[in-house]
C-alpha cells in the first residue's frame, strides 16, 4: 500500500496578486536604494556648493525631467487643480521638508539623518488620527509612542551626545509628513509627473529662500559638483518613478513596509562612503523606529486594494 509520503502534495502556485506583490516589493527596494544614493550625492554636492545653490540646481534638474515626462505622457502641467488648497499646503510642507532635510544632510552624518527620516510614516498615521479622525487603536498608539521614543533615543536631549543640528532632520521629517498628508487630499486628476514637477519646483523655491536668508553668493560649480548634482537628479527621478511603480503594482499593505530598507542603505552609505560610525544608542533608536513602523504599517493594512495617491520626491 502506497504511503502518502510517496506522492508529496505539490506546492500551491503563487496567485497573480502574490506575484504582483513580489514585483512591487522589488520596485520599492529599488526606490529606497536610489533615494539613499540621492542623499549621498546631495551631501557630496554640499561640500563644495552652498546649500541653497544645491537645492536650486537639484530642483531645476528634477522639474525639467518631470516636465518632459508630463509632455510625453500627455499630462497638462497647468490646470485649475494645481492651484487647489491641498496643493498649496503640499508645496509649503515640501519646501520645509526638503530645506531642513538637505541642511541636515550637509551638517550631520548621513546615517543619522536617514534614521530620523524613517519616523515619517509613524507621524503621518498619528497626525491622520488627530486631524482626520482616522481610527487608531491603542496598540498602534503604543507603537507610535515607541517610534517617537526611538527618535529621542537617537537625539539624546539633555546629554553630551545631543546636537542641536539633529533638530534639522526632525523638522525635515515633519515637513515630509505634512507633505504626505496634504498629498492624500490632492486632486486625483493630478498624475505622477505633474506632482513630481511641482514637488521639484518647491525645492527650487526652498533653495532661493535659503540663499536670500543665508546671503551666500553663487559659486561656479566644478566638475565634481556638477557630477554630484547630476547624480542626485538622476537617482532622485528614478527613485520617484520606482516608488510610483511599487505603489501601483502590489498591495499597499504588502509593499509599504519595504520603505524601511532605506534605513539599511543609508547606514551602509554613511559608513562606507563617509566613514561614519554608528553608536550603540543610534542602533537602539533605529530598532525602535523600525519595529514600531512595521507594526503600524501592519495594523494599517487596507482590507482591499485601492490605488494610492502619489506623494512626492523624498
Amino acid at each position: 500500500m502506497a504511503s502518502s509520503f510517496d506522492h508529496p502534495r505539490p506546492r500551491a502556485a503563487r496567485s497573480p496578486q502574490d506575484r504582483a506583490n513580489l514585483v512591487g516589493a522589488a520596485w520599492m527596494i529599488a526606490a529606497m536604494a536610489l533615494f539613499s544614493v540621492e542623499d549621498a550625492f546631495v551631501k557630496g554636492a554640499t561640500d563644495t556648493l552652498p546649500v541653497g545653490q544645491v537645492l536650486i540646481l537639484f530642483g531645476l534638474g528634477g522639474a525639467l525631467a518631470f516636465a518632459l515626462m508630463a509632455r510625453l505622457s500627455g499630462e497638462r502641467l497647468v490646470t485649475r487643480d494645481v492651484a487647489s488648497r491641498p496643493m498649496r499646503i503640499r508645496v509649503v510642507f515640501e519646501i520645509v521638508g526638503r530645506l531642513f532635510y538637505v541642511l541636515a544632510l550637509a551638517l550631520i552624518p548621513l546615517s543619522a539623518a536617514t534614521v530620523i527620516l524613517q519616523a515619517t510614516p509613524i507621524v503621518v498615521v498619528a497626525t491622520a488620527a488627530l486631524l482626520f479622525r482616522e481610527k487608531v487603536g491603542w496598540r498602534r498608539w503604543i507603537a507610535i509612542a515607541t517610534g517617537m521614543g526611538g527618535v529621542l533615543v537617537i537625539l539624546r536631549p539633555g546629554t553630551e551626545g545631543f546636537s542641536m543640528l539633529s533638530i534639522l532632520a526632525v523638522i525635515g521629517m515633519l515637513g515630509f509628513a505634512g507633505r504626505d498628508l496634504a498629498s492624500r487630499a490632492a486632486p486625483l486628476s493630478l498624475g505622477t509627473a505633474v506632482l513630481g514637477f511641482y514637488g521639484f519646483l518647491a525645492i527650487v523655491a526652498a533653495g532661493a529662500i535659503f540663499s536670500i536668508w543665508d546671503g551666500a553668493g553663487l559659486v561656479r560649480p566644478g566638475l565634481w559638483a556638477w557630477a554630484f548634482v547630476a547624480g542626485a537628479v538622476a537617482s532622485g527621478v528614478l527613485a520617484y518613478s520606482c516608488l510610483m511603480k511599487a505603489m501601483r503594482t502590489g498591495d499597499v499593505s504588502a509593499v509599504t513596509p519595504f520603505r524601511y530598507v532605506r534605513l539599511l542603505f543609508g547606514l551602509a552609505l554613511g559608513v562606507g562612503l563617509f566613514g561614519e560610525t554608528i553608536d550603540f544608542w543610534t542602533w537602539i533608536g533605529s530598532g525602535m523606529i523600525l519595529l514600531s513602523g512595521l507594526f503600524v504599517m501592519w495594523r494599517t493594512r487596507p482590507q482591499k486594494r485601492m490605488p494610492p495617491q502619489p506623494q512626492g520626491p523624498a
